[in-house]
């Protein structure tokens, strides 16, 4: 059993992954998001719900007290910010295994056509910001992965594979659901990339354009 801390918990990868921790884990849930009331709890006796910013390192370090794996589901503009805090608030209180979400092209990784699309997409803000808040866990010290989602589908389907930083990113989608299971197991042994860059896509949906729901 493991305690996690979620950040970010009402966020949709969030969300699944917490259900299917429920369902296939004894591990305890503490959920740490603004606006907790947003929040429904199904097990109170393994989950507790936490009204936080995550910019205050404080309200983070008292939320962190006696966790195992903290798992960061976060983001927006502020998302190099809150990569600073939770890696000053992880060493302050001496947790060490970090499982960050980002997103694809943070290395200008995604080739050809689709890479061009993607980079209309995200530029402006969005790549360049998240692109430093991995390189804020990237210089931590802390035992971290970093997960690069291709394009999110709600698809009720479970189906990946890796590249690592340095690989050019394959597939141009992937389910909410097969991210959240990725965390899930990362969860289960916390041993598995650590210190990795992973690009997770749905296999068989490369492409030169963009995803297909697009």
């Amino acid at each position: 059993m493991a305690n996690v801390l979620v950040l970010g918990a009402n966020g949709k990868i969030a969300k699944l992954a917490e259900a299917q921790l429920l369902v296939e884990t004894d591990h305890r849930l503490t959920l740490f998001l603004r606006r907790a009331n947003r929040l429904t709890i199904s097990n109170p006796d393994r989950e507790q719900v936490i009204d936080g910013d995550v910019l205050d390192q404080a309200q983070l370090e008292k939320a962190m007290a006696n966790q195992d794996i903290v798992y960061a589901n976060l983001g927006n503009r502020d998302i190099e910010r809150q990569a600073q805090t939770v890696v000053a608030a992880m060493k302050a209180t001496g947790v060490k295994r970090l499982i960050w979400i980002s997103t694809l092209g943070i290395y200008d990784e995604v080739p050809g056509n689709f890479g061009k699309w993607n980079h209309q997409m995200l530029d402006g803000g969005y790549l360049e910001t998240y692109s430093a808040a991995a390189k804020v866990i990237e210089a931590s010290g802390l035992d971290y992965t970093i997960i690069r989602p291709a394009w999110l589908s709600n698809n009720d389907i479970v189906s990946y594979e890796f590249t690592q930083k340095g690989d050019a990113f394959k597939g141009t989608e992937v389910s909410r659901r097969s991210i959240a299971d990725v965390v899930v197991k990362l969860i289960n042994d916390p041993t598995k990339e650590i210190g990795h860059s992973i690009g997770v896509n749905q296999p068989h949906t490369d492409g030169d354009r963009r995803p297909s729901f697009y």
